[in-house]
């Protein structure tokens, strides 16, 4: 399989859009040694044992690779809870991947797409869905830009990305970057590991309007201001 030539992707403002259901992870967030997260998690859990499936599968992360301090639930979270359930473009979801655009408009018109697609799958009744949260970060890395591997591209068959995506991050490589389908003269990046990129903060927040067919509105709560979706 050929290999994407590496590009320097060095974005002053990264955004990640996720479901804000996600409560931020204490183990995650204090300054204990990342070394000892499993033994801090094993203790704890005899006292409360839903912690177990908040801290998420700590295996997937080697220690090196951990990042710890405040917000820093917000990047490891997609590494620890990915599941074959929730399977990405570059991933089949046995490992996870910090998906990000290089703006707002492409992390929502990427959201969206994969919102109605769950909203068209589970047969959803019209209305106001779950909340968002917008994360905002920087990227100054080597990644894989796969924008000339069309293949890697296709619209909805994520076989040969996800096959790329279980290579590349097998060999050690940082991640990838390539032009977003949903939102034309956008970029995106998927992250291989949690310390490639600084922690993010947390910037709007966002609910999604579901009529049915389509997300055809998207309101930010902490304005109210409502904005029209384009059908795409």
């Amino acid at each position: 399989m050929v290999t994407a030539p590496s590009q320097r992707v060095n974005w002053p403002r990264s955004v990640r859009i996720i479901r804000t259901i996600h409560p931020p992870i204490d183990l995650f967030e204090d300054i204990a040694d990342p070394a000892d997260w499993e033994a801090l998690a094993s203790a704890e859990a005899k006292f409360n044992p839903r912690l177990r499936d908040s801290i998420g599968d700590l295996s997937k992360v080697p220690v090196a690779r951990r990042v710890s301090g405040p917000g820093a639930s917000w990047l490891m979270a997609p590494f620890v809870h990915c599941s074959p359930l929730r399977p990405g473009r570059f991933s089949d979801g046995s490992f996870g991947l910090y998906y990000a655009g290089d703006s707002t408009e492409v992390a929502i018109a990427e959201t969206v797409h994969h919102h109605s697609r769950f909203m068209r799958a589970t047969n959803e009744a019209p209305g106001w869905t779950a909340q968002f949260r917008e994360l905002i970060g920087t990227v100054d890395a080597d990644l894989d830009d796969v924008a000339g591997l069309g293949d890697l591209l296709h619209p909805e068959d994520y076989s040969a990305s996800q096959r790329y995506g279980a290579r590349r991050r097998a060999e050690g490589a940082n991640g990838i970057t390539w032009p977003s389908l949903r939102y034309a003269g956008g970029r995106c990046i998927a992250v291989f590991w949690p310390d490639v990129i600084p922690i993010p903060a947390q910037g709007a927040h966002f609910a999604y309007h579901w009529n049915g067919e389509r997300v055809d509105f998207i309101k930010q709560i902490d304005t109210g201001a409502v904005m029209a979706v384009l059908p795409g």
